[in-house]
C-alpha cells in the first residue's frame, strides 16, 4: 500500500546540518494517509541519521497544514498508516531539535503538528487553530493536550470551542509561537541549531493548579451560545483530562474524538461543510462562465434593509452610492448606518479608523442620474409589486449597459420585475435577510431571462462581501419563505387546536432554531406578516383552504410586535423578553370557538411534526419543480437564513437523518387527522420514501 502512495513529504539538507521537511500535498497540504505515513517515517529516519544536525518543519506553498484531507473523510484507514498522533510523538521524541516553520495556516492537524514540534516561527501570515469543532468533533491528535501547555487553559478552551484560528500576533502573543519572522525557514534554521530539543507535553507551567468547578463553571459559560453543539462541550471534557498523566490524557481524547465521528452532529456538520463549498457551484451556470468585475455599487433606499446592504458593499471595500428621494430620509438613513457602525467600535470589534474608512465608501444620493456608473444596482425599496416596476424602469433608463440590476425581494416575481424593463437579461433577484449587515445569506433568484454572466456575477460577489450566495429559481416566496409559509400556517392551526403561542416556540427553540414563529413574527413585526399576506392575496386571491385568521386578529388590535412593545407577545421597556399576554389568550380561545374546534392537549411531539415535516414536504416540492437545484441548497438556506440548527444539517440532511419514510408516514396522519388541505405528502417524498432512499441519494442518482 504505501510503496504506490504520492510523495507528499520532501526533505532538503542544507550546508549548515538542517534538514528541511516540506509538506507538500496541494493546494493546501492537507493531512492524509500519505502525509502520516510519510511524515513519520521521515522523523524516524532523520532521529537514527548523525548527519543531521536539526530538523525545520513547514509547508509548500501558502499553508502550512490546512487541516485533514476532505477527500479521505469516512474512508476507512489503510492497514498499516500510523496515525497522526504517532507522527506528532515521532516529532516530538526526535533527538535532533525540530522547529516548525509556520509559513501559513495550521489548522486542525496541522497545528497538532507544529504543537508537536520542539519549537515555533511564524509567518506573517500565519492563522492557528483547532476547528474541529465546526465539524462535529474535536481534535485528536494531542491537541486538547498541548495547546493548553503552551496557551493556557483559558486561552486554549476560548480558541478549541469557538473553532476560530487566529492571527500570527494573537499567537505570539498567547506562547503558541515563539516569533514572527519575514522568512520563517531561515528563522527556524537558526533557532533549530542554537536550542535543545524541548517536550511540550512535559512542560506543565502554564496549566497550575485548577479550581475544583473551573470546567463546569466553563461549560455553563457557554450553555446558551453553543446549545445543541454537543462536540463543544465533548471538547472541553477532552481538555479536563489533562490532569491525568500524560499518556493517559491523550488516550482518553482519543476515545472521545472516536465517539465524535459517527454522531448525527457530524454527519450534519461535515454535510454543512461540504455544502457550503458546492453551493457556489450552480448545475445552472456553466462552469467557465465569466463574472463582471463590480468596482462601484447603489442601493435603492436607504431604510433599514438598504443601509444595511450598504454597509456590506463598504465593509468589502466597494464604493456605494445609497438614494433617496426625500434628502430627510437620506440622512436618518445614513445616521442609522453610522450608529451602527459605532456600536460596532464601542463593543471593541471594529477600530475607529476602520468605521471612518468604510463610511468613507458610503454616499447618499437624492438623483437617479447620480447612480448611472454603477455596475451593480440593489434595489431595496418597500415590498410593493407596482412600486418596484416603477424603480426598474427608470434604472433601465440610466444605468450604463452591462449593469446588474438585483431586487431586494423576499416574495415578489422576479420576472415580472424585470419585464419592466428592456434588458431583463441584466435582472437577478437578491433577497438579503435582515438585519443585511448581520445575517449571511443571500438568495441569489435566477429569473427566467436571467442570462449566465448576470447570475455568475451575483454568486461571485456574495463572498466578497461576506455571504452566502444560493442560487434559486422564481415561485411565490422563493425557497426560503414558500416554506415558512407552511411552518408558520401549521403553528397557527396548532393554537387553534389547543397550543398556546408560547408552547409552540418552547418546542422550537428547545430543537435548535433561535426562537419559536410567534417570537419570531414579533421580531419581524406583525405588521410586515400582515401586509406580505395582503400582497399575496391581492395575486393569487383565496385559496379555498383552511386559513387562520388569528394573526390578522393580532394585527388589527394594534399589536405589531417588539417595535410596538405588544405582538403575540408583551415586552417590557428595553426587553426583548416575551411575556405571555391575557388578551392574545382570549382572542385565541375565542377564534376556536368561533370555529366549533373542541381545544385539546396538543403534545410536544406533534407540535415538532406538525411545524417542521411540512419544511420537509415543501422541500420535496422545490426540488420536483426545479425551483431548488440539490437538497444541499434548501439546508444553507435555511441554516444562514432562518436559523435552522447547523448541528442537524438543515432541514432536507435532517430528513434523511430521521428517515423519508417516517416523515411520510406522520404527515399522512396528520393529513388525516388534523390538515387534509395543506399536509398531504408531495408526490417527491412519496418516491424516495418508496425506494428506501435518502434526498441525498435521489440528488446524487440525477
Amino acid at each position: 500500500m504505501t510503496t504506490e502512495m504520492k510523495t507528499v513529504v520532501e526533505t532538503r539538507d542544507r550546508p549548515d546540518g538542517v534538514r528541511v521537511v516540506t509538506l507538500n500535498n496541494p493546494p493546501v497540504n492537507a493531512i492524509g494517509w500519505e502525509m502520516r505515513q510519510q511524515l513519520h517515517d521521515t522523523m524516524r529516519a532523520i532521529d537514527a541519521d548523525p548527519a543531521v544536525k536539526g530538523v525545520v518543519l513547514t509547508g509548500a506553498g501558502r499553508a502550512f497544514i490546512a487541516g485533514a484531507d476532505i477527500r479521505q473523510f469516512g474512508q476507512p484507514n489503510p492497514p498499516g498508516v500510523p496515525s497522526l498522533t504517532d507522527g506528532v510523538h515521532a516529532i516530538e521524541d526526535c533527538g535532533k531539535t525540530v522547529v516548525a516553520a509556520v509559513n501559513g495556516p495550521a489548522a486542525g492537524g496541522g497545528l497538532e503538528v507544529a504543537l508537536g514540534c520542539h519549537y515555533r516561527i511564524a509567518g506573517p501570515k500565519a492563522r492557528l487553530g483547532l476547528p474541529e469543532v465546526n465539524i462535529g468533533t474535536i481534535p485528536g491528535a494531542t491537541g486538547t493536550q498541548r495547546l493548553p501547555r503552551v496557551a493556557g487553559l483559558k486561552n486554549a478552551l476560548d480558541m478549541i470551542v469557538s473553532g476560530d484560528l487566529v492571527p500570527a500576533t494573537r499567537a505570539l502573543e498567547l506562547g503558541i509561537v515563539e516569533a514572527i519572522e519575514d522568512d520563517p525557514v531561515e528563522a527556524a534554521a537558526a533557532m533549530a541549531l542554537a536550542r535543545p530539543p524541548k517536550k511540550l507535553r512535559e512542560d506543565d507551567s502554564k496549566i497550575g493548579d485548577i479550581p475544583d468547578s473551573f470546567f463546569d463553571d466553563y461549560k455553563n459559560g457557554m450553555a446558551r451560545r453553543w446549545r445543541g453543539f454537543e462536540a463543544r462541550f465533548k471538547a472541553v471534557d477532552a481538555v479536563a483530562k489533562i490532569v491525568l498523566p500524560y499518556a493517559e490524557a491523550v488516550e482518553a481524547e482519543r476515545v472521545v474524538f472516536r465517539e465524535c465521528q459517527g454522531t448525527p452532529e457530524a454527519r450534519a456538520m461535515r454535510h454543512v461543510f461540504f455544502s457550503d463549498r458546492q453551493a457556489a457551484r450552480h448545475p445552472s451556470i456553466p462552469k467557465d462562465t465569466p463574472a463582471a468585475t463590480i468596482e462601484k455599487a447603489a442601493v435603492i433606499g436607504c431604510g433599514t434593509m438598504g443601509g444595511g446592504i450598504a454597509m456590506n458593499f463598504a465593509n468589502a471595500g466597494i464604493p456605494v452610492k445609497v438614494l433617496e428621494t426625500s434628502p430627510e430620509a437620506l440622512e436618518k438613513g445614513l445616521g442609522i448606518v453610522a450608529g451602527n457602525y459605532a456600536a460596532t467600535v464601542s463593543r471593541g470589534r471594529l477600530s475607529q479608523e476602520a468605521m471612518d474608512r468604510r463610511l468613507g465608501l458610503i454616499s447618499g444620493v437624492t438623483g437617479y442620474d447620480d447612480i448611472a456608473d454603477a455596475d451593480i444596482v440593489i434595489e431595496a425599496v418597500f415590498e410593493n409589486m407596482d412600486i418596484k416596476k416603477q424603480v426598474f424602469g427608470t434604472l433601465d433608463a440610466v444605468c450604463k449597459e452591462g449593469a446588474v440590476l438585483a431586487t431586494n425581494t423576499s416574495t415578489l416575481d422576479v420576472d415580472e420585475i424585470a419585464d419592466a424593463t428592456a434588458r431583463p437579461e441584466a435582472v437577478v433577484g437578491t433577497h438579503f435577510f435582515s438585519p443585511a449587515n448581520v445575517m449571511r445569506l443571500i438568495e441569489i433568484v435566477r429569473g427566467a431571462k436571467t442570462s449566465d454572466a448576470t447570475a455568475q456575477t451575483a454568486m461571485k460577489l456574495s463572498p466578497r462581501i461576506g455571504k452566502v450566495g444560493v442560487m434559486c429559481g422564481v415561485c411565490d416566496g422563493f425557497v426560503g419563505n414558500r416554506m415558512l409559509y407552511q411552518y408558520s400556517r401549521q403553528a397557527n392551526f396548532l393554537i387553534e387546536e389547543g397550543a398556546l403561542p408560547q408552547d409552540v416556540d418552547r418546542v422550537i427553540y428547545d430543537f435548535g432554531l433561535p426562537m419559536g414563529p410567534f417570537a419570531m413574527g414579533d421580531l419581524a413585526g406583525v405588521d410586515v406578516g400582515y401586509l406580505v399576506r395582503q400582497e399575496r392575496l391581492k395575486k393569487f386571491g383565496p385559496t379555498n383552504k383552511r386559513e387562520s385568521k388569528i394573526a390578522d386578529a393580532i394585527y388589527h388590535l394594534g399589536r405589531y410586535g417588539q417595535k410596538t412593545r405588544k405582538g403575540w407577545y408583551d415586552y417590557a421597556e428595553g426587553s426583548r423578553t416575551p411575556q405571555p399576554n391575557a388578551e392574545v389568550t382570549a382572542l385565541i380561545e375565542q377564534a376556536s370557538a368561533d370555529l366549533g374546534i373542541a381545544r385539546r392537549a396538543v403534545s410536544d411531539e406533534e407540535v415538532l411534526e406538525r411545524c417542521l415535516y411540512p419544511l420537509i414536504n415543501e422541500g420535496a416540492k422545490l426540488l420536483a419543480e426545479g425551483i431548488a437545484a440539490r437538497p444541499l441548497d434548501i439546508d444553507l438556506i435555511w441554516i444562514y437564513g432562518y436559523g435552522f440548527p447547523r448541528y442537524r444539517g438543515g432541514p432536507m440532511h435532517w430528513a434523511d437523518e430521521i428517515g423519508p419514510a417516517h416523515v411520510l408516514e406522520r404527515l399522512e396522519h396528520y393529513a388525516r387527522t388534523s390538515d387534509p388541505d395543506w399536509l398531504e405528502p408531495a408526490p417527491l417524498l412519496r418516491e424516495v420514501a418508496g425506494q428506501g432512499a435518502t434526498f441525498r441519494e435521489w440528488a446524487e442518482a440525477r
